[in-house]
């Protein structure tokens, strides 16, 4: 995959200023570039969850799924009746939990996967909830893998409050995102989940053909760049923190970045600031409606010094904004799991996908403009110039990020 990796990057379809991201990231978690992926960007879980029960019911081989959240309501049941489907056909399914984010699923829901075949593993399982440490590294991925060639990156769990389609959600919209990824950039994906599944579960698996199937380079016909960025605690750098930092030194243009929980510290904010004063325009999309008052503190606590920065800030209105994206000039885009945010950085399992493709970007930036038709920009004067109570309550709460 190294030559394989290297050939693209010396093709010439990388931009000379994406090249030094690409061999960062290929030298920093062994993540090669892969070309010949079809990538269908999918906006929201009523876009999202169509298309994976399709993918799971077109399964021929075997299924891995691997959740921070994975619950169990209706979109929960209606998925796990899927794979009880598959595994009564004969196909392998794994399915792999965080086991504080999905705590709420319980032994009946897990029973009834293992009575039909389903292999299940809790990650990191928890056996007092007083124990802190392991509170904090949970794995917050949010990946599906379909015999091999087939698979699903972002930021949408398995929720009903992730789809807008349903009755029961309080009226609450949700805005995320994710990626639906047929080609080589799905064996990285593979190569995640067994290296996690072997970490969690006594049933090792093992390299083979079954789950790395040789990619047909014929098949497909979209040429779509695609890297997969992983980081954790089990990380030697902080992979994806670095690669973020990497992607907005190189912007010249503009840097759109979406995120629920931005608490960036220092170092990005550095990042951000430079690019905005050098005359790259820099806009946040941040919730309106936050789901943590004390997270929302902090990351407004950033606020005042970016707008006096030329940094453009959006509050979004219509709803709850969960997805974590950005988009980089006209040719790269990332979305994954990842948050801004200390614990995303440092503390958790989590894994981005970074597209290296004109076409992609351009359909992501205008994912951007709509949502910035439901969103409210702050004024930048009346902002600093608010009661000092509210700017000194956002810098306490700041001193506990690394908390949040």
């Amino acid at each position: 995959m190294f030559t394989y990796s290297a050939t693209i990057l010396n093709s010439g379809l990388i931009p000379i200023k994406h090249r030094n991201l690409v061999e960062f990231i290929r030298k920093s978690s062994s993540s090669p570039l892969t070309a010949n992926n079809a990538v269908k960007l999918l906006l929201n879980g009523e876009e999202k969850f169509p298309e994976l029960l399709h993918a799971l019911d077109a399964a021929k081989s075997h299924i891995h799924l691997e959740y921070y959240i994975y619950e169990n309501d209706e979109t929960g049941n209606e998925i796990a009746q899927m794979l009880i489907k598959k595994a009564t056909e004969g196909i392998e399914v794994r399915f792999m939990y965080d086991d504080f984010g999905s705590h709420g699923l319980g032994s009946e829901f897990l029973k009834r996967l293992a009575d039909a075949g389903v292999e299940t593993a809790p990650f990191y399982k928890i056996k007092w909830y007083a124990l802190a440490s392991r509170l904090n590294y949970r794995n917050h991925r949010k990946i599906i893998i379909i015999d091999g060639e087939t698979s699903f990156i972002g930021g949408i769990n398995i929720s009903d409050k992730y789809r807008n389609d349903t009755e029961d959600k309080n009226g609450l919209y949700w805005r995320d995102t994710h990626l639906m990824i047929n080609g080589i950039a799905t064996l990285y994906l593979q190569y995640l989940f067994l290296c996690d599944w072997n970490f969690c579960s006594e049933n090792k698996l093992e390299y083979n053909e079954n789950y790395f199937p040789s990619p047909n380079k014929n098949v497909l016909i979209q040429q779509k760049l695609v890297q997969i960025v992983p980081s954790g605690p089990d990380s030697t750098l902080p992979v994806i923190f670095y690669s973020l930092m990497q992607a907005i030194t190189s912007a010249k243009e503009r840097i759109l970045i979406t995120s629920p929980y931005f608490i960036p510290g220092d170092s990005l904010m550095d990042a951000i600031i430079i690019a905005a004063k050098s005359g790259v325009e820099v806009i946040l999309l941040v919730p309106g409606i936050s789901d943590s008052k004390m997270v929302d503190a902090a990351a407004r606590s950033y606020y005042t010094e970016l707008l006096q920065h030329d940094v453009r800030i959006f509050l979004y209105n219509k709803g709850f904004v969960h997805a974590k994206t950005m988009v980089i000039d006209r040719g790269l885009s990332i979305i994954g799991s990842a948050n801004m945010d200390y614990r995303s950085f440092d503390l958790n399992f989590e894994v981005n996908a970074m597209l290296y493709s004109p076409d992609l970007t351009s359909e992501l930036y205008q994912a951007f403009v709509e949502d910035l038709k439901h969103a409210t920009e702050i004024n930048a004067h009346d902002w600093i110039n608010r009661s000092k109570i509210y700017h000194l309550w956002e810098r306490a709460v700041r001193l506990l990020s690394p908390f949040l």
